[in-house]
């Protein structure tokens, strides 16, 4: 992974830890409220969950992976477990995960079994290759990039979903809807990290505000002291579901695709999970699932889905 990528990557698992430790902090185990979950986005889900598809028999050949999850009764899965609206693993129960990567891989679960029966694995971005290698897991699901060096370790099916930098403001800024709103504007962006020198390609009369860390940009943000913030969209929707004071506004301006992490050379099993993917797409069900997980805050549009296959090494 090339050093600004790193630099994102690392400020997504520390801004997301950072928002976790403040949730559980506000209430007690028994009380639990994940951010960025409810009772009727829960209740959403269950239905979503009750109408999924499963796949036809005769996808489920004898010897693929598709068969040994079958056999085995549940679907293992490498995630972070501990970003709010994505996958967001609850301290109490630690089988009640919830977010976009984890409904999704709920839905896997459900078109190879019949049931969103799921085993987690906490992953990081330095273990998912060796999980997936060894065969500890039958899958990543984790804000995955797509890159051609990744390609040659492992398989992506996919992409199903494109992040990218986006913008942040305060909740009553009504002014910036996007990147597009940002010309001789105070652009608070994060030391290292690609919107240093992707900013100012996409805008050039902003007028940069650097800080060291996600937590001191959000801050400064709250504070006035810049009027927008531009970093990862998916950084920046976690942020803002435990943050009301800030939105997240337009659409993602850079491309990062995410894929769902395979066994390198087991391509059986990609074109079964494209294949799923597909179905999730054209059956309206992927729509519904960032509704009722990053679609919930910010003024981010519906997004259309990827198409399979769009991007280098997926």
């Amino acid at each position: 992974m090339h050093m600004g990528a790193m630099t994102r990557r690392t400020a997504l698992a520390t801004a997301v830890a950072a928002s976790l430790s403040l949730a559980l902090s506000a209430c007690s185990m028994d009380q639990m409220a994940l951010p960025g979950t409810s009772s009727t986005s829960h209740d959403a889900m269950e239905a979503i969950y009750k109408s999924a598809p499963v796949a036809k028999p005769e996808l489920i050949l004898p010897g693929w992976t598709m068969e040994t999850i079958k056999k085995r009764g549940k679907l293992v899965v490498a995630s972070a477990l501990d970003a709010p609206l994505v996958s967001q693993q609850n301290p109490a129960n630690p089988q009640d995960v919830d977010g976009f990567d984890a409904d999704l891989a709920k839905l896997l679960a459900i078109y190879i079994l019949g049931k969103p029966e799921v085993e987690w694995v906490p992953s990081t971005a330095e273990t998912r290759e060796a999980l997936l290698s060894n065969g500890t897991v039958d899958v990543v699901f984790g804000t995955y990039t797509i890159t051609t060096k990744r390609a040659q370790q492992v398989s992506f099916a996919g992409p199903y979903f494109m992040s990218g930098l986006a913008v942040a403001v305060k909740s009553d800024n009504t002014t910036i809807k996007g990147a597009e709103d940002l010309a001789s504007k105070n652009v608070i962006v994060q030391t290292g990290a690609p919107s240093v020198t992707r900013v100012p390609e996409k805008v050039p009369t902003a007028k940069l505000m650097p800080f060291a860390t996600t937590p001191g940009s959000v801050q400064a943000l709250v504070q006035g002291r810049g009027d927008a913030f531009v970093q990862d969209y998916v950084l920046l929707a976690s942020q803002s579901s435990t943050n009301k004071d800030i939105k997240v506004v337009g659409a993602p301006f850079t491309e990062e695709p995410y894929g769902v992490g395979l066994k390198h050379g087991d391509a059986e099993f990609k074109t079964f999970v494209n294949t799923w993917l597909s179905t999730m797409q054209e059956q309206g069900i992927w729509s519904k699932v960032w509704k009722n997980t990053l679609g919930t805050v910010g003024d981010t549009p519906m997004p259309t889905p990827p198409a399979i296959g769009s991007v280098p090494g997926s």
